[in-house]
């Protein structure tokens, strides 16, 4: 009897392991694996900036011109042949002892009745004058001292922290007006002088006991004096030639006593207060000068812009706050860039102004949370076109998307590339 020989085994084929069987199978996974990859949404790379807290200045910035306070503009006081005039612009003159222009007038014009009678008439007009003038001057000063003892005490009550730092800025302006009106009554009063003088001078000329010539031809000489210490600011008549009277000769002024005229829109000027801070850049110098609105005119104007547009503007008249010394080049006409303030805060929560979107009738921002971006509704406050005031919505420190575009949505996974306060 034999034995049943065992089952053959089958043999396995060289080179054929399992693991290839499962090739198919691990590409399929690894396709599949790089279409998910590829589709999925990417973060959208996005800028940020951080809501801080900070100053806030809202400005109105326009275009000015320097302008000296008070000129005074020499005439011919007589008819007459008028020298040449050899003074040029810049020319330092001292009130009532520098020699501006020399006219000869005939002698029978200082002894006709009619100019005569204006001669004596324009005497009384200029007492009158120099006497109003002596009274303004004297309220001016009462005025000066006035302010000047409030401007004490504010100072004293600033630091005890009495008062708050508007009320100081407030009595620091009307003392800082005060001592200009006093300058201006001062030199308004000069020129009432020297008006008096003149007409003195030509009425004495013209009266009867005055000594006449006996040659028809012959001319007396009148020597017109500067009125006012200063410098000569433009020449406007150096020929000589036959003059009427009247006829103007040239523009006197001080050159370190300036002001601003800075040209607004209508609506813009309706927010700029007496008083006002006022920062002078692009003039020639380094630093910014600063300066304060003095007066706002009540009056506009027409003015057709670079574009062909109509506009309404208004001149704002501010003062220099700096010293001359900080400005000792800047004269008369001179162009400036002003900016006005006309809101500020000290620790405003801002935002930059491109993070904010109008949707639904509200202001929106994308906060940044966990990396991804939420529609939030915020409320806000002043701007001056680069930074926006928050005032709900956002929190300190929290981040915001600027000009976040059309790629992003509420949800949307972001990557801020830079992260800072603007």
């Amino acid at each position: 009897m034999h034995a049943t020989p065992p089952p053959s085994r089958v043999a396995k084929r060289p080179g054929s392991p399992a693991w290839r069987r499962r090739l198919p199978l691990i590409g399929a996974l690894v396709l599949v694996a790089a279409i998910v990859i590829g589709l999925w949404p990417r973060a959208i790379p996005v800028e940020a900036a951080t809501a801080a807290r900070g100053p806030l200045v809202v400005t109105v910035d326009e275009e000015g011109m320097t302008r000296v306070k008070h000129r005074y503009v020499v005439t011919a006081p007589v008819a007459g042949q008028l020298r040449r005039i050899d003074w040029k612009a810049g020319a330092v003159v001292e009130a009532g002892q520098t020699p501006l222009a020399i006219i000869e007038a005939s002698a029978a014009d200082f002894l006709d009745t009619r100019a005569l009678a204006q001669a004596e008439a324009r005497v009384r007009a200029a007492e009158a004058a120099r006497e109003m003038s002596g009274a303004q001057q004297s309220r001016a000063e009462s005025a000066a001292r006035l302010f000047a003892a409030e401007l004490h005490r504010a100072e004293t009550l600033r630091e005890q922290k009495v008062i708050s730092v508007q009320e100081f800025d407030a009595s620091r302006m009307r003392a800082e007006t005060a001592a200009q009106e006093v300058r201006a009554a001062a030199f308004a009063l000069k020129v009432a002088e020297f008006e008096l003088q003149q007409a003195r001078e030509l009425a004495g000329r013209g009266s009867p006991g005055a000594p006449k010539r006996e040659d028809s031809q012959a001319s007396a000489a009148l020597i017109v004096t500067s009125p006012v210490s200063g410098r000569i600011l433009r020449v406007l008549q150096e020929s000589a030639r036959v003059v009427p009277a009247g006829f103007a000769l040239m523009e006197i002024g001080d050159p370190t006593e300036l002001e601003v005229r800075i040209e607004v829109l209508s609506r813009d000027a309706v927010g700029i207060a007496p008083g006002a801070r006022v920062m002078l850049e692009q003039w020639g110098g380094g630093a910014a000068l600063t300066a304060r609105v003095r007066h706002v005119e009540p009056s506009a104007f027409t003015k057709i812009s670079a574009l062909g547009v109509e506009e309404q503007r208004v001149y704002v008249i501010a003062d220099f706050a700096d010293a001359v010394e900080r400005r000792p080049t800047l004269g008369d006409s001179f162009r400036v860039e002003a900016r006005i303030v006309t809101w500020e805060k000290p620790a405003a929560l801002r935002v930059p102004a491109g993070a904010l979107f109008e949707r639904s009738g509200r202001w929106h921002v994308y906060a940044i949370e966990g990396g991804r971006a939420h529609l939030r509704p915020v409320e806000t406050g002043r701007s001056n076109g680069v930074l926006t005031e928050v005032t709900g919505g956002v929190q300190e420190g929290e981040q915001v998307i600027v000009y976040p575009g059309d790629k992003v949505a509420d949800g949307s996974r972001v990557a801020p590339l830079a992260i800072g306060v603007r």
